[in-house]
């Protein structure tokens, strides 16, 4: 078994999991923000639809420089179009991760900004922290933002005020 093997078991749950809360997204609220200073629901959906293939378009490169990082463009107006992006970039995160032999996985990967080095680990610790918990981070902010907007959240790591999977 490559190191990488129990990541990518887990990336699976994780994405699964992360796909039935963006399956309930109300359409007609993608607008909406719980406070002024957050992003909208659209704009955090979006964050993580294309959290995978950020890691996919960075991961087998040595690192990555955040100066060079697109800008965020216009948020989703369906969450068709966000389920649509976010299993296609999950498949190009799978298809990346795949890639990672061993000794790749354990060679270090830098991020940077403007040639400054904010973090350095080794690439299976990247993957691990922003394509597993930051994901997480932010599908716990989007199950606030469901609660908020009375939409049932499904169960995570256990059941919900709105479903019980054990019963």
């Amino acid at each position: 078994m490559r190191l990488i093997d129990p990541l990518l078991m887990e990336f699976d749950r994780e994405a699964s999991t992360t796909r039935k809360l963006l399956e309930r997204l109300p359409d007609a609220r993608l607008s909406w923000a719980p406070h002024p200073k957050s992003r909208t629901l659209a704009q955090l959906a979006k964050h993580l639809a294309t959290l995978p293939d950020w890691i996919a378009g960075r991961l087998l490169a040595d690192g990555f420089d955040l100066a060079a990082a697109p800008l965020p463009g216009e948020p989703p107006k369906a969450t068709a179009e966000i389920l649509k992006a976010f299993d296609e970039n999950v498949a190009k995160a799978k298809a990346a991760l795949a890639r990672l032999d061993d000794a790749s996985a354990i060679a270090a990967w830098t991020l940077s900004m403007n040639g400054k080095t904010l973090m350095q680990m080794p690439r299976i610790a990247f993957v691990r922290s922003i394509l597993l918990n930051h994901s997480v981070h932010h599908r716990g902010q989007l199950s606030v933002y469901l609660r908020l907007l009375d939409v049932p959240v499904p169960p995570m790591y256990g059941p919900t005020a709105d479903e019980d999977p054990f019963r």
